[in-house]
């Protein structure tokens, strides 16, 4: 069997006890676009984001989760650890992620030639890679 993809994008959710940190951080901080508030059947709320063709749904259900995700980024357990967005303004958006108080813990690196790339943390703790071609 061969899946018979429809979107040239995936979609991502990401649970939170924290939607408004949350948003900050993927709306006002990243610039992702607000696509949509939704009610979540059985409690809470959606709130749908565009990176491309991706939506990024920041979801806080009720009631909360039991627990949270571990921290830590990629060594820190197995699992989804980082999802990537490519951009063509690294060094601009690492510059206004720190300024906006945010933590980078992989400062941009050149992982092969034309490949740069860098890791900043949300507020729940989840890693977001930024990667730049040249």
């Amino acid at each position: 069997m061969t899946l018979h993809i429809t979107k040239h994008a995936i979609d991502i959710g990401i649970l939170t006890r924290n939607p408004e940190a949350m948003m900050t951080f993927y709306h006002d901080v990243l610039g992702l676009p607000h696509e949509a508030t939704i009610p979540m059947p059985g409690g809470g709320t959606m709130r749908r984001l565009k990176a491309g063709d991706t939506v990024v749904k920041i979801v806080d259900i009720d009631p909360p989760p039991k627990a949270d995700g571990i921290t830590g980024g990629l060594r820190a357990a197995t699992g989804y650890r980082y999802w990537t967005i490519h951009v063509s303004n690294l060094n601009d958006a690492l510059t206004h992620i720190a300024n906006a108080g945010y933590k980078i813990p992989v400062p941009a690196k050149t992982i092969r030639p034309g490949v740069t790339i860098a890791m900043v943390e949300d507020p729940d703790g989840n890693w977001v890679e930024l990667l730049e071609n040249s």
